[in-house]
C-alpha cells in the first residue's frame, strides 16, 4: 500500500511516517515546499499525477485564535483545499482521509458527541474545518472524515509541551477546569488512520465521518496535573484551576469537546486509546531526547 500524506512537519503527519513502515505500507509526505495549501488546485494536481493507492491530508491551519483575524487563509488551508484534493481523489476512486475537529461543534451540554449531531462552530477555525468535511464530502468518493481533539506528541506546538516548559519556570500555574475533552496522542491517531487506510486498500472501506479521541474525558486542569505527575521533574508547580473566563482568548473554546466514538469502534474495530498510557509514552520521549 502507497499512501500519499499532506503534511509534512505536523504532529499526526510525523508520525504517520514513523508508522507506515510497521505495517509494510510506503508513504510520501509532502510538507509546505511540495504542497502549498493555499493554492488548492496545486494541491489537487498532486493528487491527479500520484501513483498512491490513499491519499490523507494531515495538513491544517490550526492557530485557533489567529483564524479569527485570517480567515481567508483558514478557508483556503482548511476548506477549499481539502476540498480539491477530495474531488481529484473521486474522480480516481482514490480513498481520502481527512482529520478534522471537536471545534465544529459548540461545546453545549454534556453529553459525548456523536457524528450526527448538529454542528455550530463557535469561530473561525471551526467554521473552515466544518467547510472542509462539507466539501470533502459532497466530492463523493470514498472518503473518512476523522475528528479528533486535544492533540498531543513529543513533536510540534501542544499542550503537554507547554506545560512541561512553563511548569519548569514556575511554581504556580493557572489551568482552566471548566472545559471537558479528550487528550489524544498523535501516535494514536496514526494508528488509527493507518488502520482505516487499508481497511480500504482490502476493499472493506466504509465512508463517512468518525470520532476518535483518548479517554477518559478530563479537563485542562486534570491533564496539567497528570502531565506533571507522569514527568520526572523534580519539583511540581502548583495548579490553580480557573474558569474559562478568567483566561480570555480570541477565540471561544467548546466548554464540552468529548467525543462518542462508539462507531468507529463498530465499523472499524479501533478503540479509545488511554490517554493516560500514551502520556507516559511522549514523556518518556521527551525526557530521553532533553
Amino acid at each position: 500500500m502507497k499512501i500519499l500524506c499532506f503534511g509534512q512537519t505536523g504532529q499526526v503527519a510525523i508520525e504517520l511516517a514513523r508508522q507506515a513502515p510497521l505495517i509494510g505500507a510506503s508513504m510520501e509526505c509532502l510538507g509546505r515546499e511540495s504542497a502549498d495549501l493555499t493554492d488548492p488546485e496545486a494541491c489537487a494536481a498532486l493528487v491527479t499525477a500520484t501513483d498512491a493507492d490513499v491519499i490523507i491530508n494531515a495538513a491544517a491551519y490550526t492557530a485557533v485564535d489567529a483564524a479569527e483575524t485570517d480567515g481567508a487563509t483558514a478557508q483556503t488551508i482548511n476548506g477549499d483545499a481539502p476540498g480539491a484534493m477530495a474531488r481529484a481523489a473521486a474522480v480516481r476512486g482514490l480513498p481520502f482521509l481527512h482529520v478534522s475537529t471537536d471545534y465544529v461543534f459548540d461545546g453545549a451540554g454534556s453529553r459525548p458527541w456523536r457524528e450526527e449531531d448538529a454542528v455550530a462552530p463557535l469561530g473561525v477555525y471551526g467554521a473552515t474545518k466544518l467547510d472542509g468535511e462539507r466539501q470533502v464530502t459532497a466530492a463523493g468518493g470514498p472518503h473518512v472524515i476523522l475528528r479528533t481533539a486535544w492533540v498531543y506528541s513529543a513533536h510540534g506546538k501542544n499542550f503537554v509541551k507547554t506545560m512541561l516548559r512553563v511548569g519548569a519556570e514556575r511554581e504556580s500555574l493557572s489551568v482552566v477546569d471548566d472545559q471537558r475533552g479528550g487528550p489524544t496522542a498523535a501516535h494514536e491517531i496514526a494508528r488509527a488512520l493507518l488502520a482505516i487506510a487499508a481497511s480500504f486498500h482490502e476493499g472493506r472501506g466504509h465512508s463517512g465521518i468518525y470520532h476518535f479521541a483518548g479517554s477518559p474525558s478530563c479537563t485542562w486542569a486534570d491533564f496539567a496535573e497528570a502531565i506533571f505527575a507522569a514527568s520526572s521533574m523534580p519539583r511540581r508547580p502548583v495548579i490553580n484551576r480557573i474558569p474559562t473566563s478568567a483566561y480570555p482568548t480570541p477565540a471561544r473554546r467548546p466548554a464540552n469537546s468529548v467525543l462518542d466514538c462508539t462507531r468507529i469502534r463498530d465499523v472499524y474495530s479501533i478503540g479509545q486509546p488511554d490517554w493516560r498510557t500514551g502520556l507516559l509514552k511522549v514523556i518518556s520521549e521527551l525526557e530521553n531526547h532533553a
